[in-house]
């Protein structure tokens, strides 16, 4: 389905509310893009299920009907019940939007409930397993001053809860690392991370090992050919780890992060308190983690009580 029936109108509209989300609620790029497309079909499927495009009013009193024909039709092109949930709230914020510009009711698409589906909880690893990890992430490395660069980052997912873009978005400025970091996350919001004295002291060592001027305007983490660090060999780093350790697949830089947040719970952590440290907007996304520790409570129980045991035998 092409997007050319969309209105002039509307195409205005939506471009106006993009730019609002960039400037004033500070959301990603890679979010704004995504809405933009989700919005992008909306509108299309509109102009085709109405058989022509119509006002901007019209689109914010879309009849409840009109909305669900369009989410069956993006369930019979294969569009999960997660994209679909995503690709509501898009509609939902786009709508309540141009509502307040029209001055329309847009009550029936604002109350639409969005599909059903299983969230899937993050996979940490073990604490022996996420310590085997730092211990011999740089094992691999055919230069010293590599293996301590893999180390360095990794140590400040697991010991810090950093995003990997968030690790290798620090600069020369930020050597030697402070006991607090100032880190910038997802939609430019800003957050005070401490960094324990094991991270501090293997950023150092990568720091006195690496070849490279470690300029303040430069970034901190470099690749041999001393550009800025690809991601993808921290990712190929990992993989030979989890490959040596017998590791299972979920074993990836991002997985230190969740480690970092299901350990702090699991020692008694207060969740507003990770909340704030992983940079996590709303509470409900750190939640998950509550459900992964409580997964592992039944595992355990599963597997040593003596009243789980007589139930299986």
């Amino acid at each position: 389905m092409t997007t050319l029936a969309i209105s002039p109108a509307a195409r205005a509209a939506l471009e106006d509310w993009l730019t609002h989300l960039r400037a004033l609620d500070g959301r990603a790029d890679k979010t704004v893009t995504a809405y933009a497309a989700d919005v992008r079909g909306w509108l299309s499927f509109l102009a085709h299920h109405r058989g022509g495009t119509e006002g901007l009013t019209s689109l914010v009193t879309v009849p409840v009907g009109d909305l669900r024909a369009w989410m069956a039709h993006e369930r019979g092109r294969g569009v999960s019940a997660r994209s679909l949930a995503r690709s509501l709230s898009a509609v939902k914020g786009f709508t309540a939007w141009l509502a307040d510009r029209q001055g329309a009711d847009a009550t029936a698409i604002l109350q639409a409930r969005a599909p059903r589906f299983q969230k899937k909880l993050p996979r940490p690893l073990s604490v022996d397993g996420a310590a085997e990890v730092l211990d011999s992430v740089g094992d691999d490395a055919r230069e010293p001053w590599v293996a301590a660069r893999d180390t360095a980052v990794v140590t400040l997912l697991y010991g810090c809860g950093l995003r990997i873009s968030e690790a290798l978005g620090l600069t020369g400025a930020d050597h030697p690392l402070p006991e607090v970091l100032r880190i910038t996350g997802k939609g430019n919001k800003q957050r005070l991370v401490p960094v324990l004295p094991a991270a501090r002291a293997a950023v150092a060592r990568y720091a006195d090992l690496c070849p490279y001027d470690l300029t303040a305007d430069q970034p901190l983490f470099r690749g041999t050919r001393g550009g800025a660090l690809n991601p993808r060999l921290i990712a190929a780093a990992m993989e030979r780890t989890r490959n040596r350790l017998g590791l299972p697949a979920s074993a990836t830089p991002h997985a230190l992060r969740h480690s970092f947040a299901t350990h702090l719970l699991a020692s008694g952590g207060d969740l507003r308190a990770i909340q704030e440290l992983l940079g996590h907007a709303s509470l409900s996304t750190t939640q998950a983690y509550t459900g992964v520790d409580a997964a592992r409570l039944m595992e355990v129980y599963a597997t040593a009580h003596p009243h789980a045991r007589r139930a299986r035998s």
